[in-house]
């Protein structure tokens, strides 16, 4: 016997089929050659998690062959459409026939429901409860803990490759968009406005704040913050304007009693020449921390973290450097290490701790 007859032979025994009636059973209609093995030892004859259809008909996974309806054949098999669905990674709910095989039962059907009072009554329960919504109930339920067939592990990738996830994601962002200006609409028609844009002008030159804006227009305090510049990009360059204005007119006295002329030639000097940390000058012109960052960045003046730490820490790498004849700390190390001494040599000799110096060399 050939190896091809004995997997088939295998495959029919595994699936409750008689050996030695497969070849007999399979006369006139070919059997496709074997695919692979499940991890239960049954031998598969089509695709996991794919349906072949081979004209009008639909070929069995168990044992190769093509029939009108698999699901009508599996008794033969001694298996149920749960279990072979489950075991060939196919979605509960698919057709095991073909289209045709399909539209005939749709036919045969549609006669019996105009006939049989049985086929209706069952037919009216059938849409009253999916109406009421217990069949999605009772699928959720069934499909509670259960994980997903490779049927739908494909098309999920299928879907995937006819949409890029760029494009998926700019379509999200538009809709998120357009969801933002609604309820900014919404909003302003609330308190009689013709838009948002109107409304937060009007409310910033009686003295309120985006946060008070929002919480009167029904929104979250935070909303207007987040949003504005998405929904009316004009309006929000007003308000970060006049936001600015404010700070500069709150500021100014601090800073000329400083000694500067306004608050740019302050930041700049205090922070990228004198190295004062944000924490100083926020004490130093009695405001918050957060506030010194935000008007470091509108100034584009870089915030330098533990600026006089770090000044001070360069300083001394400077001095260390001169004092060895370097120019800098690096070049001593490198020159030292290419003569092969060692890092505790290269620390007693330049009087610094090896930690240090490995820092430096970095």
């Amino acid at each position: 016997m050939s190896a091809e007859l004995i997997c088939q032979a295998n495959g029919a025994a595994r699936a409750g089929t008689p050996a030695a009636a497969s070849p007999q059973r399979a006369a006139g209609r070919p059997v496709r050659p074997v695919i692979g093995v499940l991890a239960d030892g049954t031998v598969c004859f089509a695709p996991v998690g794919e349906v072949v259809v081979d004209g009008a008909l639909v070929v069995c996974h168990l044992c190769g062959r093509s029939f009108r309806s698999v699901a009508a054949h599996l008794n033969s098999h001694g298996w149920t459409k749960e279990r072979y669905c489950d075991a060939f990674g196919l979605e509960r709910g698919q057709s095991l026939e073909s289209d045709h095989t399909r539209k005939l039962r749709a036919a045969a059907l549609a006669a019996r429901l105009l006939f049989e009072p049985a086929m209706r009554e069952g037919s009216a329960a059938g849409r009253a409860r999916a109406r009421a919504g217990l069949l999605t109930a009772d699928a959720a339920a069934a499909a509670r803990g259960r994980s997903f067939p490779q049927q739908r592990r494909k098309k999920a990738a299928a879907a995937r490759t006819k949409n890029p996830s760029a494009s998926v994601a700019k379509a999200n962002r538009d809709r998120a968009r357009q969801r933002l200006v609604v309820v900014a609409a919404a909003a302003a028609e609330r308190l009689g406005y013709a838009d948002i844009g109107a409304l937060v002008a009007d409310r910033t030159r009686q003295g309120s704040s985006l946060a008070a804006i929002s919480r009167e227009a029904g929104l979250h305090k935070d909303w207007l913050a987040r949003h504005l510049r998405t929904v009316d990009p004009v309006a929000a360059q007003v308000v970060a304007q006049a936001a600015t204005e404010a700070v500069r007119a709150r500021w100014l006295p601090a800073v000329r009693a400083l000694g500067y002329a306004d608050l740019a030639s302050y930041l700049r000097q205090r922070h990228g020449q004198d190295h004062q940390t944000v924490s100083a000058m926020a004490a130093e012109l009695d405001v918050s921390r957060h506030a010194v960052q935000a008007a470091l960045r509108e100034q584009g003046v870089a915030v330098i973290a533990h600026a006089a730490k770090r000044h001070a820490a360069d300083q001394r790498a400077a001095a260390v450097a001169a004092g060895l004849g370097f120019a800098s700390v690096g070049d001593y190390i490198s020159q030292r290490r290419a003569q092969g001494l060692t890092w505790r040599a290269i620390a007693a000799e330049s009087g610094e701790p090896q930690t240090w110096l490995r820092r430096q060399a970095v």
